[in-house]
C-alpha cells in the first residue's frame, strides 16, 4: 500500500513536466530549409526554431502573427499557437524559404506530427 502511494506520488509530481514537454516541439533552420517544412501541432504548443546554418535567418508569418528579427547561429526564437489554423511562413533575408505550422483544437493528444 505503501509503494503504491509513493509511486502515484512520484507519477503526479512528473505528470506536469511531461505534459509540458509534448506541447513543445522544434524546427530546425539548416541548408536554407526549415526543418520539417510542414508541422501540425495542437493549440496551445509551443514550436521554437533554431538557426542551424552559418548565416542570418529570420522566421516571419505571412499574416505577421509572429516575427523573429534575425536569428544569428545556434540562437532561438519561439512562438506560442493558441488559434487554430493555418499559419504560413518565410524567412525575410531568404524568400525562398517557408514553412507551415497547422494548429489544430486542442483536444486529444499533443502529439507533433
Amino acid at each position: 500500500m505503501i509503494r503504491t502511494i509513493v509511486l502515484l506520488a512520484v507519477l503526479a509530481a512528473a505528470w506536469p513536466s511531461a505534459a509540458a514537454r509534448a506541447a513543445d516541439v522544434g524546427i530546425k533552420i539548416a541548408n536554407f530549409t526549415f526543418s520539417p517544412q510542414r508541422l501540425t501541432v495542437k493549440a496551445g504548443t509551443t514550436v521554437t526554431w533554431i538557426n542551424e546554418d552559418d548565416i542570418p535567418h529570420t522566421v516571419n508569418a505571412s499574416s505577421q502573427a509572429f516575427k523573429s528579427g534575425a536569428l544569428d547561429t545556434d540562437q532561438k526564437f519561439s512562438f506560442t499557437f493558441a488559434t487554430p489554423g493555418s499559419y504560413q511562413y518565410f524567412c525575410a533575408l531568404h524568400p525562398h524559404m517557408t514553412g507551415t505550422i497547422v494548429v489544430e483544437a486542442a483536444t486529444g493528444s499533443n502529439t507533433p506530427r
